[in-house]
């Protein structure tokens, strides 16, 4: 799948983690008062988010790992969307109605960066030092890691 594929799920998931979090929250207010409303919703949409991107956006295995991590996108969302509410209205004068959308707008490519990094596995060979061609250089060339990882392995069952 390609990176503008899994862009477009991630938009379509935010779009609906947004309309979870404010029917949670609407229907949380009826109980709650508005700040508990808020953190029960947010805590629920954030969770939805995590399996929603797991398997549609990135068609990965859910972890503990990625879900103790997933609350990062989140808080690269929160950083990213406060300080372009600032910009866009204290230094570029626009509305302070709007400026949360367009903010929110901008927030979307890094917030999608941070959660890549966190629900995709790393992928090793993209780390293989690469020939003058752009190739991964072979196992045991000059360049191609430690000593340690072109020596031979150990023979299986050594008892220890």
């Amino acid at each position: 799948m390609t990176v503008r594929i899994q862009l477009v799920r991630f938009a379509l998931v935010g779009a609906a983690n947004t309309g979870t979090y404010y029917a949670f929250y609407l229907l949380l207010l009826t109980r709650l008062p508005y700040v508990a409303s808020h953190l029960v919703a947010s805590g629920l949409s954030m969770i939805g988010s995590f399996f929603l991107n797991s398997w549609f956006t990135y068609r990965t295995r859910p972890t503990w790992r990625k879900f103790l991590l997933f609350p990062l996108t989140n808080a690269a969302n929160l950083v990213i969307t406060t300080v372009g509410v600032y910009l866009l209205v204290d230094v570029l004068h626009l509305g302070s109605r709007y400026a949360p959308l367009i903010a929110a707008g901008g927030a979307v490519p890094i917030t999608f960066l941070v959660s890549r990094a966190i629900m995709l596995p790393r992928d090793p060979a993209r780390d293989l030092p690469r020939d003058p061609a752009g190739d991964p250089a072979p196992a045991g060339s000059p360049g191609h890691g430690s000593a340690a990882a072109t020596a031979p392995a150990e023979p299986a069952g050594n008892g220890r």
